[in-house]
């Protein structure tokens, strides 16, 4: 089977599968400001990838670019700001693993994540870390499996359909056991009561355990890319432990409202490849253990396509729904 990265590398000749037209051409664009839409609070993720690249790109550009946070409902908001957005390049979303789980998740939404959106680059890749408390007594995967086998072991996510709820329940549907989810605000608080013990294990974002790996207080078992991390390159993926194949990453990605011009389209995807390209930006990005990509629109289409049909029957299987 094509892992990930031969998928990203072998779109670049797919159909696109989202909305484009219109016939403003790309020599003319911008010609005013440009909005990034965030849709969650400053300093997550996503809003650190957006503020690396503005600077860059209001020079590339020579026009003023905007970052708007937009946050609620799982990121539903500023998905659907963008999507009614007019579609002239002017108003581009940086989003996150939303844009993929959040139809099965939510019963109802207010815009289509497929038809509504014009794809323009999958920006980086976010993988995760099973985490355990330094106390606990399982120094390797394979600990950890025998060990859930003994006992009902508590996992911690930063809330119901995330990322780290996904991959806890991934981990449980692979090894074949039942484990108790507790769902929290954020990932601080849930790393708060991982540390002492108060659950057993967490997979979680890089840069919000990394401080705690380096300080001792928590211990990482494995990394959920599909090789080693500039940033933790003693830690082996998942996938060469006791979980074979196990991958997983949140994902960074811009699009433009549908019906956004090919040509806009694709010039903006060639600009934000350029600057993710970066030296400085790249590395920044690597230090927090991000995967930079900057994808063809071509790529990220078949990417998030090949994510519904990954993440959807577990989502479906396992049951969980979210609020409207």
């Amino acid at each position: 089977m094509m892992d990930r990265r031969q998928l990203l590398i072998g779109a670049g000749t797919a159909a696109l599968a989202f909305g484009a037209g219109g016939t403003a051409h790309a020599a003319e664009w911008p010609e005013r400001l440009v909005r990034l839409v965030v849709p969650f609070p400053p300093a997550g993720a996503i809003d650190v990838v957006a503020r690396l690249m503005v600077t860059r790109l209001q020079q590339i550009w020579g026009k003023e670019v905007v970052i708007e946070n937009k946050p609620g409902a799982g990121g539903n908001i500023g998905n659907e700001l963008v999507a009614r957005a007019a579609p002239d390049g002017y108003t581009i979303l940086f989003t996150q693993s939303g844009i993929v789980v959040n139809r099965f998740l939510y019963p109802k939404l207010a815009y289509d994540p497929v038809a509504d959106f014009a794809p323009v680059s999958l920006l980086a890749l976010v993988p995760n870390v099973m985490v355990v408390p330094a106390s606990s007594p399982a120094k390797t995967v394979e600990e950890l499996i025998a060990y859930a086998k003994t006992k009902t072991l508590t996992y911690g996510s930063a809330g119901n359909g995330t990322s780290s709820h996904m991959c806890g329940e991934l981990f449980a549907r692979r090894i074949g056991v039942e484990m108790t989810h507790v769902p929290y605000r954020g990932s601080a608080p849930a790393l708060n009561d991982l540390i002492p013990g108060r659950l057993d294990l967490m997979i979680d974002s890089v840069s919000g355990v990394i401080p705690h790996i380096q300080s001792g207080t928590l211990r990482a078992l494995g990394v959920t890319a599909t090789r080693p991390l500039a940033v933790l390159p003693q830690l082996r993926p998942l996938a060469e432990t006791a979980l074979p194949g196990f991958e997983a990453a949140g994902l960074v990605a811009a699009l433009a409202p549908a019906r956004t011009p090919p040509e806009i389209v694709s010039k903006i995807s060639k600009d934000f490849a350029s600057v993710l390209a970066e030296p400085t930006i790249k590395k920044r990005l690597e230090d927090l253990g991000d995967d930079v990509q900057g994808s063809t629109p071509e790529a990220l289409a078949q990417y998030i396509k090949a994510e519904m049909d990954r993440w959807g029957p577990l989502i479906r299987d396992a049951k969980i729904r979210l609020d409207g």
